[in-house]
């Protein structure tokens, strides 16, 4: 089977937009890291940046089931000895709203070049209000099983 190589001046880049209020956490993210890859294309390539770009709204309000709001841990290290820090989801999203959406995000795409590039491309915001409205971004649906 030959390799695919599309060339970017062939792409027409869309703009989404996804309500992230009372969606759960993990699968906004897989919906979302799929477009950003454009694995919804039919000529998806794993080594091109064939993806569009996505707004994620209301990112505070992202739900996470079971005890997870209390039990789910985000660690950080100073690069110290004994500069393991960590945090619950709880404290996280009171003081930083848009961080769990975009590390979820970012764990479900490439590590590497390929995977920082698809990153840029997704702006995320914790309440309905966002200045992407010049784009009219479609609306993104959550895959369902």
């Amino acid at each position: 089977m030959k390799t695919i190589f599309v060339r970017p001046r062939d792409l027409e880049r869309r703009w989404y937009i996804a309500d992230a209020d009372g969606a759960p956490l993990g699968r906004l993210a897989a919906s979302v890291a799929s477009v950003l890859r454009g694995k919804h294309r039919p000529y998806f390539a794993p080594h091109q940046d064939l993806g569009d770009r996505v707004v994620v709204i209301n990112a505070a309000k992202v739900a996470v089931s079971g005890n997870k709001r209390k039990d789910k841990l985000y660690y950080r290290h100073s690069g110290y000895p004994g500069g393991l820090r960590s945090e619950t989801f709880e404290h996280v999203i009171a003081r930083k709203p848009v961080f769990p959406v975009e590390q979820a995000i970012r764990g479900m795409l490439p590590k590497g070049t390929l995977g920082r590039e698809l990153f840029r491309k997704l702006r995320v915001y914790p309440g309905p209000d966002h200045p992407h409205g010049g784009q009219y971004p479609r609306p993104l649906t959550l895959e369902q099983d």
